[in-house]
């Protein structure tokens, strides 16, 4: 914390966080209260501030019960602080956990903060964590055509970068408005490298509620866009694959209402697939890579092949190339070879922002 208090000295100071920015037991922001720093207000991600609202969820602005202070959601329609909202504050501090994977929001909601900031010349501080998919790089590149809230920037599926290495590509690539650039400072970690397998000590959100699930939510994020369940509305969310009636699964599930799973697919169904919690748990670690054997297995399965796919997909994929390649057919590894040119690139592209040492 000495590294950046005295930054925020004097200053007022808006907090985009949300229940993983925390030092120790307690919340950043009541920290920061309590060193006397004048906090007048939070911006809080997807999930909410306090990380409870399902995916995709609206989060109404509210005042935080704890603190009083004014919450300001950047989910639904207001995805980026206004001038108005900024009018107030002389620095922002971003702390929010993420987890290295292009379609988890939080890094679209970094690039909105940071965009904000640089055209109403507010100063930004991003307190880095670990990434823990941190480990590898892999997947298929963003055709920028596809550019969503879960797909910004031409990024494989898995970027192998901290929170904080990431804001500093987006700001050197000029990827924000206009090549507009943040006035931007990463705190960065102590005691972190990109060989350590780092454990979240809090769920990044509600269906991430394990190192499994945030093992395998790379491979199975995908099927958000497809058919098949990827266990939201169990105890499982992201551990397990299925859909009713798939005659080779091995495991059945059924999906409840639940907090962060109102209403999820095939709620009060039962679901036949694969567990994955042993898979995801430990080997997703001794192969780190985006798996695609289930995609192909469930797609040759589906009884219907021309309802499998959502228009979700392309946006998650990243581009249309990879749902072509399994509707042709293709092998994991024919599909993984065309992906070499762009993580290529890419890699040339990300080593230029690295804070800490790399893997290879």
């Amino acid at each position: 914390m000495e590294r950046y208090l005295p930054f925020l000295q004097g200053k007022r100071v808006a907090v985009a966080s949300n229940h993983t920015g925390t030092v120790g037991r307690s919340h950043i922001v009541d920290t920061l209260l309590s060193a006397g720093v004048k906090v007048v207000k939070v911006f809080a991600p997807e999930h909410g501030f306090r990380g409870t609202a399902d995916a995709g969820e609206h989060v109404a602005n509210e005042r935080d019960a704890r603190t009083g202070l004014p919450i300001v959601s950047l989910y639904g329609r207001n995805k980026k602080p206004t001038a108005q909202q900024l009018a107030d504050v002389d620095v922002v501090l971003f702390d929010i956990q993420d987890v290295g994977v292009r379609f988890y929001t939080y890094i679209s909601t970094l690039h909105y903060v940071m965009e904000a900031c640089a055209e109403n010349g507010k100063a930004l501080i991003v307190l880095d964590r670990p990434d823990p998919n941190g480990f590898y790089v892999d997947g298929p590149v963003l055709d920028t055509a596809f550019r969503s809230f879960v797909g910004m920037h031409p990024v494989p599926l898995v970027h192998g970068m901290t929170i904080g290495e990431y804001a500093n590509m987006i700001n050197g690539e000029g990827w924000l408005k206009l090549g507009v650039k943040c006035d931007l400072k990463v705190i960065t970690c102590i005691g972190y490298d990109h060989t350590v397998h780092y454990d979240l000590p809090i769920r990044p959100s509600p269906n991430l509620p394990n190192m499994a699930a945030v093992y395998l939510y790379p491979s199975l994020g995908l099927f958000e866009g497809t058919m098949v369940s990827v266990g939201r509305g169990t105890e499982q969310p992201f551990q397990c694959i299925g859909f009713p009636g798939w005659s080779k699964g091995d495991f059945a599930f059924t999906p409840r209402s639940m907090p962060g799973a109102k209403d999820p697919p095939y709620k009060d169904t039962t679901c036949n697939g694969l567990d994955l919690r042993e898979y995801g748990e430990f080997i997703t670690r001794l192969e780190p890579r985006v798996h695609l054997e289930w995609l192909i297995a469930t797609y040759g399965a589906a009884r219907d092949r021309s309802r499998f796919f959502t228009p979700f997909f392309d946006r998650l994929a990243g581009g249309k190339a990879l749902r072509e390649a399994v509707m042709r057919g293709e092998s994991e590894e024919g599909i993984r070879a065309s992906w070499e040119p762009g993580l290529k690139k890419f890699g040339a592209v990300r080593k230029k922002y690295l804070l800490y040492k790399d893997v290879h």
